[in-house]
């Protein structure tokens, strides 16, 4: 499979209930990961991270989908072929 580069979005809607499991996730792709930009928005109890990824689709995929699996948690990825 073709190797990917690009970002995941994650919006965390409760940062108190579904942080630690976020971050477990992350760590259990980080090889995957190239960096990574978290910002907490206290005014909404919210917290926006981007996650720059390389690895194919269906890693990217997976990702996406262990994140979007956790309760209070949407996760999109875009990704282009390099």
């Amino acid at each position: 499979m073709s190797k990917r580069m690009g970002f995941v979005g994650i919006v965390i809607e409760d940062r108190e209930a579904s942080a630690d499991r976020v971050n477990q996730v992350l760590s259990d792709f980080g090889h995957l990961v190239i960096g990574r930009l978290g910002l907490p928005y206290r005014n909404r109890n919210v917290a926006v991270i981007t996650v720059i990824v390389d690895g194919d689709a269906d890693q990217i995929g997976a990702l996406t989908g262990k994140l979007g699996n956790i309760d209070g948690v949407r996760a999109k990825a875009a990704s282009v072929e390099v």
